[in-house]
């Protein structure tokens, strides 16, 4: 019976269809008999059972020996959260602006799935036939509408549960929503069991409190925010190298030497995750100490966001593998009250119900996609800022800046979405209220706190979706403008050859040109802001310092010496000629240069050659993106669209909310997060080179199981059965 279930299964159960195997050997069958039996024989011999014989609550204090009524009085006083007509299905529902007050579909199921679970432990007195039927109702996807709100997760999340035993019971005034070979129907439940051909259950002495009392709702959806929040905890690390990518960072920062001296487990599996993400990139240097530029001018050292990324990410990833084991637990735990000791024949009161284990998890996870938030915030901006992302253009346009602001409104809504998540990240254990008489005065709020989770994950999940929207922006404009200015040398050694070529020997004329190419390369990325064809005029105007002194030392000058006052004929001519020579050569390079940039920028815009430089980690998310989602390189202020001006090259225009919203869908629903997967996998499969020259190997985690290569970035497998 124990870690009988785990996270990934709630997850296949609850969001991808798979059928729960209900494993009802032996020892189990046995189990849950004899509890039934145990409690028979405490009532036979007239003992006092709490919730059997006694009230509920603060209202133990009375007694009863009509055991059915009271178990149809405790679903009597816990069905009374809140649903609208139109969460029912009632399309006249005038409240249509207010949002749903009832589960998701998926939260309800896997609450259903490990209600289940805990139940059949043997340790709750609820018949066989009893776990059986709520398992028929989740193979056929007969999942009841439960209220999202009323819970505060102290005799368990009683409000919620009530409303799944009160489909078991076929409760006329809850509904089942069942799914249909097209859509769903919603039905009360009577209708919907008779439909079904399953007969209602007739709850036992003590199978109300079996059903409701327990953490079943606060564990699912905990089970659910944890599974997405350690894939955004992968994805955070491919997004630093992304960012990097984009930013042509200095990766020294991830040499192995720098986590192994400080060891953390979190540390450690985030600097190996980042050098297998990293592994064949041609955009980034720095990893190898062969390939570290010991004279770099500019900023000598990437910036926080990226540098200490391993070191911000680590502590995060510990405290998602210690919510991972809490929560699983749970999943694995006898949750209600009172609870039957077979062994011992006897029931003990105690508050197994007490569901703070799974807010501490909750807390944390929060608090780390919080911290993970924050990062990938600070990235994106840094990616579309022209001062911090290193000759990029203001706002990732790629055309003129003066007209086209691409990223700008990315760059408020991430701040948006940083904001209300920062808001949401704060503990919700800290507003604990009395209840029930003052007997619940301590209550975990476990529901509500893996609610704010989800709201969490969505949040980061939407950031994610505008970072990799941004970077594959950013990936192709790092690469359209290092080979703009690669294939615009040949052009720059041609033209300086024929007009100063007879000046100067060939070996001058060459170290000319690499000057000449190293300048306009450094004014054309500090002139991200201004237009094409201005940048171009700053680039070649700002050359002519470095042609003058040659052409000066060829015509009898020293500009290093000071000069006579008399001029000979011969300079005199000499220094028109130059001038003229200037002039001529600043005219045809900037002439070439405007037609060679517009040239570049049409053919990259037809084909891309960004993947030839990519890490192998970013040509499976990057290709991804732009061929299997179709999400394109935005080309600028043509991209929008208008009235009667909607396709462009046989492609539709969309806004840029849409074509991330597409990225953003692609996030919730798994597919990217398998690409993403697939290079790590292939990465530590295929021993990927650190930075020292050695092998990664197999990374292990704090609890000996492998790391990384699991769906759900913490060593769980998923198997869909349990």
């Amino acid at each position: 019976m124990e870690k009988a279930l785990d996270i990934a299964t709630v997850v296949a159960v609850a969001k991808y269809g798979c059928t729960p195997h209900l494993d009802l050997n032996d020892d189990i069958v046995r189990a849950m008999n004899e509890s039934v039996d145990t409690l028979g024989s405490y009532l036979a011999k007239g003992y006092f059972v709490y919730g059997v014989n006694t009230g509920y609550g603060g209202s133990a204090d009375t007694r009863t020996n009509n055991h059915a009524a009271l178990q149809l009085s405790l679903m009597q006083h816990t069905q009374s959260a809140i649903m609208t007509s139109g969460d029912k299905g009632d399309p006249s529902s005038t409240l249509q602006d207010i949002g749903s007050h009832a589960m998701p579909h998926s939260w309800a199921k896997a609450s259903m799935l490990v209600r289940e679970n805990q139940t059949m432990r043997g340790h709750s007195a609820v018949r066989v036939e009893v776990v059986q039927t709520l398992n028929e109702l989740i193979s056929k996807d007969m999942v009841p509408l439960v209220p999202l709100r009323g819970s505060i997760s102290a005799s368990g999340d009683l409000m919620p549960l009530s409303f799944i035993a009160g489909a078991l019971q076929g409760c006329p005034d809850i509904f089942i929503r069942r799914k249909q070979e097209q859509g769903y129907e919603i039905l009360p439940a009577d209708q919907s069991l008779k439909k079904a051909n399953i007969t209602p259950i007739i709850l036992g002495p003590k199978e109300g409190l079996g059903l409701i009392n327990g953490t079943a709702p606060s564990a699912a959806v905990a089970s659910l925010a944890l599974y997405e929040t350690h894939q955004l905890a992968v994805l955070s690390q491919y997004l630093t190298i992304l960012t990097s990518e984009v930013l042509g960072g200095n990766l020294e920062w991830l040499h192995p030497f720098i986590d192994n001296i400080r060891p953390h487990i979190g540390q450690r599996e985030a600097a190996a995750n980042m050098r297998t993400f990293v592994a064949g990139s041609k955009l980034v240097s720095g990893i190898y100490t062969t390939q570290k530029d010991r004279f770099k001018v500019g900023l000598c050292q990437d910036r926080y966001a990226t540098r200490t990324s391993q070191q911000w990410i680590g502590p995060q990833l510990e405290d998602l593998m210690l919510a991972h084991q809490q929560v699983t637990t749970e999943l694995n735990s006898t949750t209600d009250n009172p609870l039957v000791d077979v062994s011992a024949s006897d029931i003990h009161s105690g508050g197994n119900f007490q569901a703070a284990s799974i807010t501490s998890a909750m807390e944390k996870t929060r608090l780390s996609l919080q911290m993970l938030g924050k990062m990938v915030f600070a990235q994106c901006t840094e990616m579309i800022n022209p001062t911090l992302n290193n000759g990029l253009p203001a706002n990732l346009a790629a055309d003129d800046p003066s007209l086209s602001f691409t990223m700008k409104g990315i760059d408020a809504n991430m701040a948006a979405y940083m904001s209300e998540l920062a808001y949401v990240a704060n503990p919700v254990s800290s507003h604990v209220q009395s209840a029930e008489q003052h007997n619940q005065a301590v209550n975990s709020l476990a529901l509500i706190s893996a609610r704010y989770t989800m709201a969490a994950v969505d949040l980061v999940s939407l950031m994610s979706a505008c970072i990799i929207y941004v970077g594959c922006q950013g990936l192709d404009l790092r690469v359209m403008h290092n080979t703009f200015l690669e294939s615009f040398q040949p052009i720059v050694q041609a033209i300086t050859s024929e007009v100063i070529g007879q000046f100067l020997s060939q070996q001058k004329i060459d170290a000319l040109c690499h000057e000449l190419s190293k300048n306009i390369s450094t004014v054309w990325e500090a002139t991200t802001s201004l237009d094409a064809h201005k940048r171009c005029e700053r680039a070649v105007s700002s050359c002519i310092s470095v042609l003058t002194a040659p052409l000066c030392v060829y015509q009898g000058y020293n500009p290093g010496a000071e000069q006579r006052l008399e001029i000979t004929e011969k300079q005199h001519r000499g220094s028109t000629s130059s001038i003229t020579t200037l002039e001529t050569w600043r005219s045809r390079v900037l002439v070439a240069m405007n037609e060679h940039y517009v040239s570049h920028r049409t053919q990259f815009f037809e084909k891309h050659t960004t993947t030839e430089y990519l890490s192998q980690a970013s040509k499976k998310v990057y290709s991804f993106v732009r061929e299997d989602l179709e999400v394109p390189f935005h080309r600028g202020l043509v991209e929008h669209p208008t009235p009667g001006d909607v396709v462009i090259n046989g492609r539709p225009k969309k806004t840029i909310g849409s074509w991330v919203g597409i990225i953003y869908e692609s996030l919730r629903g798994g597919r990217l997060y398998e690409k993403l997967m697939e290079a790590l996998a292939e990465g530590l499969e295929g021993g990927v080179v650190k930075g020292d020259g050695q092998q990664n190997g197999v990374l292990v985690n704090g609890d000996g199981q492998q790391n990384g290569g699991a769906v759900d970035g913490a060593g769980i497998s998923s198997n869909g059965v349990f």
